[in-house]
């Protein structure tokens, strides 16, 4: 990072507008929003007319609202630059939004829908329900009239499969967060003809490029080769060239192909199958890099120095084929020696300079210090017939970050490119933490005896000196959780604040056009910036780049909360036959509703409801623990002993009772019983009178 740009955001950290952090004056006093996430501290909602208004926090201690409710609201904090504005409830319109998914129940002559939503409360009747409507039909409805007693009612406009389907869990989450499904008779042809455009441009097939991928994957749209730099002025430096499927030249701006991407924004990927962006004759076919076929490319040829700075870059569009196709763990086993078949005829040509890459990207990324979470992930394995089998944690190697390093430089290759041809683009940006985040790691952080110095700017630097200070100790796996939720969402945009996260001044997504519609517009920006083609960046797209921006955001986020929810589903499937077996887990949230479990082994996060814990346990919002007179505490990152007493796959929840004593102690002071008394008025035990 730049010194300029280091020294500017420590002075006055910039906001991205449309943000959380908002001046009060962009809201009216009273206001309709619509739901949009849900964290720790409840719902958070957007403005329905105004979708560059700041967020709101939804803070009515009593608000009952779930994903995509709508409500009338009056702001009671109108915010600062930094905090998010907060609101009470008015009114609330709907019982989960206007829209929701689930299952079928006939009970004698009436029909009923259980929302899949972990937040609904109440069965739907369906009025005049048709005939053929079967019990576990899933199915979308559309609220009709809700009531204070009694059932809400409910019209179908779709049945979306069967509760019994293998893949119901991917079905119900495309249907609830309304991902774009398939591609019409005219997006298909177009595909398919697009497939006969005939390749033109450089000759790169002499280059032994090689993909290096998950054993799964079903697109390649990068390949990667290093060699050393034969320059003697740039002794013990690397020429690295990243090859990336060149979608631009299939997918042409204005086309119904083209159309349909943009709309559904990125491919979205389920644990049992993917929902492409791109027609599968494009995106697992003629734009796939598959070894041993020539494929078109957009490639970047990248020059770093002995300490693994670039020194140069240039783009070039042709024509590449690549060599073998490697997974990360073939990949390493090559790095470490020990090649399998696949790997051993590309050991001196390919693999080991790569590996020199490695090591050189790893100095260039120590001296940047990029933020370095570490989120252990799993893979749901799934038998024949569809249903999950087993949980098994994602192994992580120096091979991914090898891919990942370069494809980050790759990265920031096309956004100095474009700059510098003053070519309007769609960056990828990423916001310092809000003041309203960093006090509640200060408190969190309080809470394990570890300081938050606030008149410290908050660098990446010194975050990742907090992960380094408490690796390897009990408090490690909540500190990267809370760490990783400080962090600000990145974004799409056409106005550049940099990307906080990766430490870099200017970055745009360039290296996966199969999967992200981000990355075909800068393709298309650099097509037209260098005069490749004459299928580059039309007038109209720079138009509307911003409006571009936000809908390609829009869409991933979309496309995470479906792939989350279809992932809770599947792990509720999963141990829905263990109700009553016994785990260990650490707590990794806290609200007043309870604490919320991570399963050690399986990953699944579980409720253990306040109710479980007795009347003798209050909630303290200043210390993210529940906590009897004699201050014995269930806190934040505590480990515990739990059962699951319930698992429903049809909304993914899981519900855990405590095994373990509490093992954490907390000394309540006057201002927590008053703090307590403020946010939860009239429960709580009070500090007994000294005699």
């Amino acid at each position: 990072m730049s010194r300029k740009l280091k020294q500017s955001r420590q002075k006055s950290p910039r906001r991205h507008k449309g943000k959380s952090a908002g001046k009060p004056g962009d809201l009216p006093p009273v206001l309709m929003v619509q739901v949009v996430a849900m964290d720790d501290d409840g719902p958070v909602a957007e403005s329905i007319k105004d979708a560059k208004a700041p967020r709101i926090r939804v803070a009515d201690p009593k608000a009952k609202l779930g994903m995509g409710q709508r409500a009338l609201v009056q702001l009671t904090d109108g915010g600062n630059a930094e905090a998010m504005p907060t609101a009470k409830i008015l009114k609330v319109f709907a019982e989960k939004g206007d829209e929701l998914v689930g299952v079928v129940s006939r009970q004698r002559k009436s029909v009923y829908v259980t929302p899949a939503n972990k937040s609904a409360r109440r069965d739907l009747l369906i009025p005049n329900a048709a005939a053929d409507l079967e019990d576990g039909d899933l199915v979308k409805v559309r609220m009709t009239k809700t009531r204070h007693h009694g059932p809400a009612e409910a019209e179908i406009l779709e049945v979306i499969g069967h509760q019994d389907d293998a893949r119901a869990a991917s079905l119900l989450a495309m249907a609830e967060h309304e991902i774009p499904m398939g591609f019409g008779p005219e997006v298909e042809a177009e595909a398919e003809a697009a497939c006969d455009t005939p390749l033109d441009g450089e000759d790169l097939t002499h280059l032994p490029l090689i993909t290096i991928d998950p054993p799964d994957a079903r697109d390649h749209d990068d390949a990667v080769w290093a060699t050393p730099d034969p320059d003697p002025k740039n002794k013990g430096g690397l020429i690295i060239w990243s090859a990336i499927a060149d979608v631009a030249r299939y997918v042409r701006p204005g086309s119904a192909l083209d159309d349909r991407a943009q709309d559904k924004g990125v491919s979205v990927y389920f644990p049992d199958r993917v929902e492409p962006m791109l027609p599968h004759s494009l995106s697992s076919d003629v734009c796939s890099l598959k070894p041993d076929v020539e494929r078109a490319c957009l490639a970047v040829k990248l020059v770093l120095d002995k300490t693994g700075e670039k020194r140069a870059h240039s783009f070039h569009r042709g024509i590449m084929r690549s060599r073998a196709r490697l997974s990360y763990a073939q990949a390493q086993a090559a790095f470490d020696g020990h090649p399998d078949d696949a790997a051993a005829p590309w050991m001196d040509e390919v693999l080991r300079p790569l590996k020199q890459a490695y090591d050189l990207l790893q100095l260039a990324r120590q001296r940047r210090s990029p933020l370095e979470i570490h989120s252990p992930e799993r893979t749901i394995h799934f038998d024949d017939q569809g249903h999950v089998d087993r949980i098994s944690p994602r192994q992580q190697f120096a091979a991914h970050r090898l891919i990942e390093d370069i494809m980050i430089l790759s990265n920031v290759a096309a956004a100095e490119t474009l700059e510098q041809h003053h070519m309007s683009l769609i960056y990828r940006v990423h916001d310092m933490p809000g003041n309203d985040k960093l006090l509640n790691l200060s408190e969190v952080l309080g809470a394990f005896g570890l300081k938050w110095n606030h008149k410290e700017p908050p660098t990446t630097k010194r975050f990742n000196a907090l992960l380094a200070q408490t690796k390897g100790t009990p408090e490690a796996e909540i500190l990267n959780e809370v760490i990783l939720r400080t962090q600000s969402q990145a974004i799409y945009s056409s106005d550049n604040i940099g990307h906080y996260g990766l430490a870099l001044p200017r970055y745009a997504h360039f290296t996966s056009p199969i999967r992200r519609y981000a990355d075909v517009i800068v393709h298309r920006g650099l097509i037209r910036a260098l005069g490749l083609g004459d299928d580059g960046l039309t007038d109209r797209e720079i138009s509307r780049l911003e409006q571009i921006a936000e809908a390609v955001t829009g869409a991933e986020r979309r496309a995470v909360a479906a792939e989350r929810s279809a992932t809770d589903r599947y792990l509720a499937s999963y141990l829905s036959n263990k109700v009553g077996a016994e785990f260990t887990g650490i707590s990794v949230g806290v609200t007043r509703h309870g604490l919320f479990i991570r399963l050690d082994d399986i990953g699944a996060d579980g409720l253990l409801p306040s109710r479980a814990l007795g009347r003798q346990f209050q909630f303290f919002e200043s210390h993210h623990a529940f906590v009897n007179a004699q201050g014995q505490a269930y806190r934040l990152g505590d480990r515990l002993e739990v059962r699951l007493e319930d698992a429903m796959p049809l909304t993914g929840g899981l519900i855990l009772t405590p095994l373990s004593a509490p093992s954490s102690h907390v000394e309540l002071k006057s201002r927590d019983f008053q703090r307590q008394r403020r946010d939860d008025p009239g429960r709580g035990f009070r500090r007994r009178r000294r005699r």
